[in-house]
């Protein structure tokens, strides 16, 4: 009985050891970005010579089906930052046989990718370097690692005997490819070992962000697969982080451009503050899996009530919260429904649109001054008329709370009727005092939160102080010190204010009074 019994603790241990073991390789941040199954998430621009076959992403060309040119399947689900990636792959053909791993590229017009690759051969010339494609070419062949001058000129140095490591690569098997990017040095390893290693200080030309994609080389018939694909995102090495979550498509042409808002946020905090990265996520709340892993600040820029991007994810964003991430919600994105959703945003933020208590009538704001704050650096006194949400439901006596933009508003936007948006007897009572529109709330655990009721029309970010505001928030709530005079940036053209948005614009839209308006904002 002894016996028996002890047989049957080994089982148990065995089997919860089984079990315990996909949670340990959670706890190592890999996530996997293929289902094994299909293709969702990938895409190129000529599907035919991609499929799934036994559990591995299958790029194929064939004399039937030849290549005249590389394809490129392109992971459409997030970009690459600060990372490891995993997965293993296995090629056939003839000793021609190219294929490569596509790291923070960049997608061109005619569905080519280039940028950094992790190479990939049949015959043993590429495997296991470092690629440029489609710009300097060869950065670091198997066994070497490369310093990039700023100047471009490239210093190598021996991390292997070239022919020794071929060895350890399976000519006709798969092998595990293991790629990690951290800043500016990229490292390459195929079964375990260093097959080379770049530093890139050449600004001009190296990338730390972009997308993640898969190559079938033109050239005679040929295989490649990819199977057990796995991402992990880790702290940035010189940077801090913001995701920009951009709700889907709403209102009409130049309002609620949630995508286009989004993009253009993001491009001028990445070209004018070095200590931060921004990326978007656009129609709605990520797909990635990895998407927040290695992040230090989230701003939401979306429709809301029901329909906020996060009433799916509380459990999520709180935890975020509770590790100190920054929130930040914008326009309509600080509207989240009363309740356990109300009560985390004014945790997360401070404060919230409450239905049948905050009011959302268009009018023109004069903000006349500011609170000392990080957030209102170098802002000029300005007035520009956008849907101002108002009244807001606030943290208890304000606690932690600044409001860094207050105006009065006009006594036409009290009088409105009884309705969950429109008015109530207590915005109607405060005739004559100031609402708050903009705020920064400190957390007691030390995270930063923001809300900004403005943003109903697109083109208000081309006022130099409306922008400024938004662009010193989101880099506050990031955790990065605020310039002096704020945050720079140039006047969007009305070309870059067009492009991306979501609905194509109207044949009656007056773009000359746009363009007035910006002049006479910015004069």
């Amino acid at each position: 009985m002894r016996t028996i019994h002890l047989q049957l603790v080994l089982i148990a241990l065995i089997v919860l050891g089984l079990a315990a073991a996909p949670a340990v390789a959670a706890d190592a941040g890999f996530k996997p970005i293929f289902d094994g199954k299909t293709l969702t998430g990938w895409k190129a621009p000529e599907m035919s010579y991609w499929s799934v076959d036994d559990g591995a992403i299958t790029g194929k060309s064939t004399a039937q089906n030849p290549l005249k040119s590389n394809q490129f399947l392109v992971w459409q689900l997030g970009e690459l930052d600060d990372f490891e990636l995993k997965l293993k792959y296995r090629i056939s053909g003839t000793p021609a046989a190219n294929s490569g791993i596509q790291i923070r590229s960049q997608v061109h017009k005619n569905g080519h990718v280039g940028g950094y690759q992790a190479d990939i051969d049949r015959g043993g010339t590429w495997v296991g370097a470092l690629y440029d494609e489609r710009g300097r070419g060869m950065l670091a062949a198997r066994g070497q690692k490369t310093t990039i001058g700023s100047d471009g000129k490239k210093n190598t140095v021996s991390v292997g005997d070239a022919k020794a490591l071929m060895a350890i690569v399976n000519k006709d098997g798969w092998n595990e490819y293991h790629i990690i990017a951290k800043g500016n040095h990229i490292t390459l390893k195929i079964n375990g070992k260093v097959t080379s290693e770049v530093i890139d200080n050449d600004k001009k030309n190296m990338e730390l962000g972009g997308v993640l994609a898969l190559q079938l080389h033109a050239g005679p018939p040929m295989g490649i697969q990819f199977k057990d694909i796995q991402l992990k995102r880790t702290k940035m090495a010189d940077k801090k982080k913001i995701v920009l979550v951009a709700g889907r498509k709403s209102h009409g042409y130049n309002a609620h451009e949630h995508n286009a808002g989004c993009l253009l946020l993001a491009k001028w905090l990445n070209e004018n503050v070095p200590d931060i990265y921004a990326t978007v996520y656009q129609s709605g709340w990520p797909k990635d899996p990895t998407a927040f892993d290695n992040a230090d600040a989230i701003a939401m820029y979306c429709d809301g009530g029901g329909g906020h991007v996060a009433m799916q994810h509380l459990d999520e964003m709180d935890a975020m919260a509770k590790k100190g991430m920054g929130i930040a919600c914008l326009h309509y994105g600080v509207e989240i429904p009363k309740g356990r959703p109300g009560n985390s945003m004014l945790d997360w933020t401070g404060g919230y649109f409450e239905t049948n208590w905050s009011v959302n009538p268009h009018w023109k704001a004069e903000f006349k001054k500011f609170p000392k704050h990080p957030i209102t650096r170098g802002v000029r006194p300005f007035e520009i008329d956008d849907e101002w949400y108002y009244h807001m439901r606030f943290r208890e006596n304000m606690q932690g709370v600044t409001p860094v933009l207050s105006a009065v508003p006009p006594e036409s936007t009290r009088k409105r009727p009884d309705g969950a948006h429109s008015g109530n007897p207590t915005v109607r009572a405060r005739t004559g005092m100031a609402e708050h529109v903009g705020w920064a709330y400190e957390r007691p655990d030390g995270g930063r939160g923001f809300g900004f009721t403005g943003g109903h029309w697109h083109h208000s970010w081309a006022h130099n102080d409306f922008r400024k505001i938004v662009l010193n928030a989101l880099v506050w709530v990031t955790g990065v010190e605020v310039p002096a005079n704020g945050v720079p940036s140039k006047t969007p053209t009305i070309e870059e204010l067009e492009a991306n948005q979501d609905y194509p614009k109207p044949r009656n839209f007056n773009t000359d009074r746009i363009k007035k308006l910006i002049a006479e904002w910015n004069r």
